[in-house]
Formats: structure tokens, C-alpha cells, sequence
């Protein structure tokens, strides 16, 4: 047997860690929760390939690591093998055997370590087998042909098809970087093998069995670049619920639209807006807010930022757009500056990662700002219409960012001039005027 060297993370943390992927936490989040290392989650993740390779219920028959310190510490106290056992309610030979099994033979003396023990045990629960696709070399050849979706001339020839570039490992490819579009999936291999080999057994595999080959790397019997040819192109197994959990994780409680002051809902009070984003052709777009008590509408130019269409796109790269975080911010705080601030009182937006600095927007302009719940439109009913409204000037498959910001004023110009169903329109300024005065009316009939 090996030196164990310096003690591993051990597998009950192991088991503790993939509980926590399956509830969706990241590799990293999920590591902390139980105590290990970032560096390490993410190991266990990549080398697994996402799909945990230990049984994540431990049965009641195995000595847990809580129970080997515990026989550690009694063993050192000079306790026998029956009085240990009477104190962890086990059998004595489960313990006999533990302390004549799993004991440090280090420096030729029998001595009973917790962390050693932990070690041997795990050392032999393992059952390595070998893979169904590494011993059937034909099974293999035809599982990769249909993956690889080899087609051929009507000469027989085979075509290579698009060039597709070095695996990067991790991410998975663009989708023009994707081999060809028929090949087979998993699924369809497995159904179609009792097809063309009926009588021979051999030719059986599972999809799951499949899916492991490819991504766990301590199989390797498929090759790691052929994740390329699954339809989804993952190379890591997602767990489901993290591919349920939706990105936002700007939108906390507190900024829940729950949160918003009661006095928005009724529309009585203005300064209360809804905004969203109108997206044109080559990522373009415009911001719209509109005011919940008059229905008044502001028009926000994002303009493109200096290097967008020359300088290549790269992961978590500044956003050229004109719609980043950073700049939708800048862009709002422009446009709220030229309000008064009794005009300022809340802005409810979409779930939108544009306004992922909302913290910094409100701490700029004291503009506090709320998000709708997930896939409820309804929520910013106001702001979802005037938007319909606006595709008259800026129909799909446009590009709006030609329009500087004089331009997109004078639209919103002639939009606040047309009238609208059920409301006696008034400007901001007087439906504040008019909020003011019913006031005031308030105070002089109570006096």
C-alpha cells in the first residue's frame, strides 16, 4: 500500500460537496460551504465531469470518520476492544478488525490514527472498472463514428467537414466553431446499436455510459474533444439546478419590486418609473423609461463604445456594446440629472445584467431602484406598452445607436404629444403641480 503522504480531503466532505452542486452552487461556492478549498472543488468538479462518482447516501455498516476519531481517542485512554464497541453500540469484531486493519504501520508499530484509518478505508472502497468502450474496441469505433456524424460521398469516400479549433476544455464553442450538425446523439447510438447488431450482446451501451466516457476523465475511452459533437456542446455535466437557476444575482430581496413604495402602484403620486431596453440589429439599443402617473417618456442613448467592431470579442471582456453595466449606469445618471429630485422617486426595471449597478446608480442620484419578478412583464405594464409603441420608430432588425440623443428626444417628443387611451395626459410638471395642490387641500381641509 502507498504512503498516504499528506492527509486528503476526505469523502465524507466529498459527499457533502456534490449535495451542495446539486442544489446548484458553483464548484467554488459549493467547496467553501463544506470547508475545502475553492482550488479543490473545482478539481472534483472538472475531473468528474460534473456527475459525482462516489454514492452520496453512505450506509449505516461503515464506519464514519466522527467513529474512528472516537476509537482513537479511546484507544489512546487504554478502553479494550469490547469496551469500545459497548460505547459506539458496534459489534467488537467491527472494531477488532478496524484497529488490526486500517492501524499506521509507520516506524514498525501498530498505531491506530483517525486520518489514517479514514485513508486506508477509502483507499480500498474503491472499485476501479474498466470501461465498456476501452475493452470493446469495435463498440468504441462505432460509438465515435456516430458522434463524429461521419458523412460520406457517393464514392465512399469520408468528409472531414468544417475544421473545428483546439478544444479549449471548459467552455463550450462557439456555434459556428460546431462539427457537423448531424451527428448522433447519445440516446440515438445506444437505440440504434440493437438495430444493426440484433444478435450480438456486445454491441450494448447505455447513454449514460456514453456521457461518462466523455466526460469523466478517469474513464478514457472516448476522447475529451468529442463533447464538441454533443448538441449542446458542454464539456461539464450542468447539474439541473443549476441550469434552472436563471443569472441574477444583482436582484436581491431588497430590491425586490415587493419593496417598492405603495404609493407607485396607484399611479397618484409622479416621479415613479418603469424602464427597460430596446434592442436593435448588431447589439444595439436604447433605453426607455416611462412615468407610472403621466405615462411621460424619456428616451436614453447608449451609444457604442470606442473599439466595438475592431477590437475581437474575449471572455469577460469590456462591454462595447453600449449597454454594459457601466455604462447603462452612466447613461441613467445622465438623463436623471436633468429632473428635479421630486421627480426621482423610484425606477422599476427588468431583470436585465444592464443595470447590474444599480447599487452605484442609486448612491449617485439617491434614485432607488426596483426589479420585477421573473417572467412577469405585467409587472411594468406601462413601460412593456409604451415599448410596443416605440417598434413604430424603431422596427425589429434596426439599428437604433444611429440615432444620437437630439434625435431620439424629438421622437420622444412627438410620442408625448400623441394622446393616449383612458388618460387626461398632463406633462410631469403639472401632474406634479396638481399632486401639490391636492395636497395642500388635504392639510387645509384637515386644519
Amino acid at each position: 500500500m502507498k504512503s498516504p503522504g499528506r492527509p486528503s480531503t476526505r469523502r465524507e466532505i466529498e459527499r457533502l460537496f456534490w449535495g451542495e452542486i446539486a442544489k446548484g452552487l458553483t464548484s467554488e461556492d459549493a467547496a467553501v460551504t463544506v470547508g475545502a478549498a475553492p482550488a479543490v472543488g473545482t478539481r472534483w468538479f472538472r475531473h468528474a465531469g460534473g456527475m459525482p462518482q462516489i454514492s452520496l447516501t453512505v450506509s449505516g455498516r461503515y464506519l464514519s470518520f466522527a467513529e474512528r476519531e472516537e476509537i482513537a481517542l479511546l484507544r489512546v485512554q487504554g478502553a479494550g476492544v469490547r469496551e469500545i464497541a459497548r460505547r459506539l453500540d458496534r459489534s467488537p469484531s467491527t472494531i477488532s478488525r478496524e484497529l488490526r486493519r486500517n492501524a499506521a504501520t509507520r516506524g514498525g508499530k501498530l498505531e491506530y490514527r483517525a486520518s489514517v484509518a479514514q485513508w486506508k478505508a477509502d483507499l480500498v472502497a474503491q472499485r476501479p472498472k474498466e470501461a465498456k468502450l476501452v475493452v470493446n474496441h469495435r463498440l468504441r469505433e462505432y460509438v465515435q463514428d456516430r458522434l463524429l456524424g461521419v458523412i460520406r460521398a457517393p464514392d465512399g469516400t469520408v468528409l472531414t467537414g468544417p475544421q473545428v479549433p483546439e478544444w479549449k476544455g471548459r467552455n463550450k464553442p462557439h456555434r459556428n466553431d460546431r462539427r457537423w450538425a448531424n451527428g448522433w446523439s447519445p440516446e440515438q447510438i445506444s437505440a440504434r446499436l440493437k438495430i444493426d447488431f440484433p444478435e450480438d450482446k456486445s454491441m450494448r451501451i447505455s447513454h449514460e455510459a456514453i456521457y461518462q466516457a466523455l466526460y469523466v476523465e478517469s474513464r478514457g475511452a472516448l476522447k475529451r474533444e468529442l463533447v464538441a459533437c454533443l448538441r449542446t456542446g458542454r464539456a461539464l455535466r450542468v447539474p439541473r439546478a443549476r441550469a434552472r437557476k436563471k443569472p441574477g444575482g444583482h436582484v436581491t430581496p431588497e430590491v425586490m419590486i415587493s419593496q417598492r413604495p405603495v404609493e407607485a402602484a396607484d399611479r397618484a403620486v409622479p416621479g415613479h418609473r418603469e424602464g427597460d431596453l430596446i434592442i436593435g440589429l448588431n447589439r444595439s439599443a436604447i433605453g426607455t423609461l416611462v412615468e407610472r402617473a403621466t405615462r411621460y417618456t424619456m428616451l436614453v442613448h447608449l451609444p457604442r463604445a470606442e473599439g466595438y467592431g475592431t477590437i475581437p470579442r474575449t471572455k469577460n471582456g469590456p462591454a462595447l456594446a453600449g449597454y454594459g453595466a457601466v455604462a447603462m449606469k452612466d447613461a441613467l445618471a445622465t438623463t436623471m440629472a436633468t429632473l428635479p429630485g421630486q421627480l426621482r422617486r423610484s425606477l422599476t426595471w427588468d431583470r436585465g445584467k444592464e443595470l447590474s449597478a444599480h447599487a452605484q446608480l442609486t448612491v449617485e442620484t439617491g434614485l432607488p431602484v426596483y426589479f420585477a419578478d421573473p417572467h412577469s412583464p405585467w409587472q411594468r405594464a406601462t413601460n412593456e406598452n409604451t415599448n410596443g409603441l416605440l417598434r413604430q420608430y424603431f422596427p425589429k432588425g434596426t439599428d437604433p445607436s444611429r440615432w444620437n440623443t437630439d434625435e431620439l428626444t424629438a421622437i420622444a417628443t412627438v410620442l408625448n404629444s400623441r394622446p393616449r387611451k383612458t388618460l387626461d395626459w398632463k406633462t410631469p410638471a403639472e401632474a406634479l403641480d396638481d399632486h401639490l395642490r391636492s395636497a395642500q387641500a388635504g392639510v387645509a381641509t384637515i386644519s
